[in-house]
């Protein structure tokens, strides 16, 4: 499933040839994907100038200057294409400006679109019970000390828990308690504060580090021109099992199940 830095990927490149265009068609190719497309989308979409792209979690959104917001969701599979070659079954949902095409493509099906008010947006039920976003200011160490406080469940669950921290996912929860020496077995209570602040940080510089280099692309990922990222060439526990801990630790990456999904990380230097 595409995570944060791939959809945050997704949005900017959609940003630098949407932003500020008038979407002169909107062809929707299908009924549904995960759920049913909105049935004002082609009316409240065609004509409209984007004004502004952003991310929430995610989600991308496309801000019209009709006081409209398109929701999308990339689901397991789903990418969009700029200027296709050629038509594909699996393009869904289509728009077009003067200059371009872009097709929100998706085989599985998994992903969604949803139209909304602007001043709709923070109050839609997928938003409001979302925790802060973890490359804003508002995800501290003393968030996660109160969110965790007296917690049984393991920090990596806790992590995951869209709740707590938005939009973080199973690749980048696995890579920042390596990089802070936190283990992900450990109950949430009993991470120190010393611990939180370390990995408040990494959290964003893992995070940032994947949307400069493009996106983890695991499988069916890949940025609005095509190119597909690299992060992944890079992980240091992350689909690592077996293998010798790049701290020259002596440590084995390890991987364990948590919550029905696979966790790797070093038994030696995370503690």
């Amino acid at each position: 499933m595409p995570e944060l830095p791939e959809v945050e990927t997704t949005v900017r490149g959609l940003a630098r040839f949407l932003q500020g265009e008038r979407i002169v068609s909107v062809r929707v190719n299908r009924p549904n994907m995960r759920r049913p497309f909105p049935a004002d989308l082609v009316q409240a979409l065609t004509g409209a100038i984007i004004s502004n792209l952003s991310r929430r979690a995610k989600y991308g959104i496309l801000h019209t200057d009709r006081d409209h917001a398109m929701v999308f969701h990339l689901g397991m599979s789903g990418r969009w294409r700029i200027d296709p070659e050629s038509e594909d079954k699996h393009d869904h949902l289509v728009l077009a400006t003067a200059d371009h095409v872009f097709a929100l493509n998706d085989p599985r099906r998994f992903g969604s679109v949803d139209l909304l008010l602007a001043p709709e947006l923070e109050m839609w039920a997928p938003f409001a019970a979302l925790g802060p976003e973890p490359l804003g200011d508002a995800l501290t160490a003393e968030h996660l000390r109160e969110a965790t406080r007296g917690r049984k469940q393991a920090i990596k669950l806790l992590l995951l828990d869209q709740r707590i921290v938005a939009g973080l996912g199973n690749i980048y929860v696995c890579e920042a308690l390596w990089r802070s020496g936190i283990s992900p077995r450990k109950p949430g209570g009993k991470v120190t504060m010393p611990q939180l602040r370390r990995l408040v940080p990494l959290i964003r510089e893992v995070l940032e580090e994947s949307i400069v280099a493009g996106g983890s692309t695991l499988r069916d990922f890949a940025a609005p021109d095509g190119e597909l990222g690299y992060f992944a060439k890079v992980f240091d526990v992350y689909g690592r099992e077996g293998q010798s801990c790049n701290r020259a630790d002596g440590g084995v990456i390890q991987r364990i199940v948590q919550g029905g999904r696979s966790t790797w990380y070093c038994p030696v230097c995370q503690r």
